[in-house]
């Protein structure tokens, strides 16, 4: 949905787990969720960076859906993850 085109889906841009190389990228953080459709691609994402030698922080959260970080003003379970999330980025920078 969000490359515009079916001739970009295997692109590493729109997909980085297909990139041939993914080593030399800054650290990062992955979150999926236990609900999420795309749980199984970002866990397989996060352990492909954490063996390329990137450091990786992976979180599967319980009990929540994909796009659960949209509701973080109305889901407790939401504003944690948000709120560690960004004291990660914050500590990085």
């Amino acid at each position: 949905n969000y490359v515009g085109s079916e001739k970009f889906v295997d692109d590493s841009y729109a997909s980085p787990i297909r990139a041939q190389d993914l080593s030399g990228l800054p650290p990062a953080q992955v979150i999926t969720a236990e609900f999420d459709p795309l749980r199984d691609e970002g866990e397989a994402y996060a352990k492909a960076l954490n063996e390329a030698g990137v450091e990786t922080y992976y979180e599967c959260v319980p009990s929540l859906p994909h796009a659960f970080l949209v509701f973080f003003e109305m889901v407790p379970a939401a504003r944690e993850v948000m709120v560690a999330a960004c004291k990660r980025l914050a500590s990085a920078l």
